[in-house]
């Protein structure tokens, strides 16, 4: 048994699939999807979490069903979590799933470990 809603990721795998650089990873109790090496989209039990410009958090205060994601208290910049509940539709799946595209090519990479 997955820890992570599998029709939701295969959604989601499904509006990715045009673009060439894309590794599906199990990691933070999910299923992440990387895009040209960079975390991009996670799928966990509850929803989404997308990684997107934290400036454009602003500009969401109209869209239901999200929140800035906390790790120890403390926001995590450029990260929100989309409730399961708002991703019925298409329509708003394809709105957050854009979003994190949309960021991607100015997301840095995360570093690699070196071989020692």
């Amino acid at each position: 048994m997955r820890d992570y809603n599998e029709t939701l990721a295969q959604r989601v795998a499904e509006r990715l699939m045009h673009i060439a650089d894309v590794e599906e990873k199990l990691m933070f109790s999910g299923l992440v999807f990387m895009v040209n090496g960079k975390m991009c989209i996670g799928v966990s039990k509850e929803g989404l979490m997308l990684r997107l410009d934290p400036n454009a958090l602003d500009n969401l205060s109209d869209k239901d069903g999200w929140e800035q994601m906390v790790m120890g208290g403390r926001p995590m910049k450029g990260y929100i979590s989309v409730s399961e509940d708002v991703l019925n539709r298409n329509d708003e799946l394809n709105f957050w799933v854009k979003l994190a595209l949309d960021f991607n090519p100015f997301a840095k990479s995360s570093k690699k470990k070196k071989q020692v």
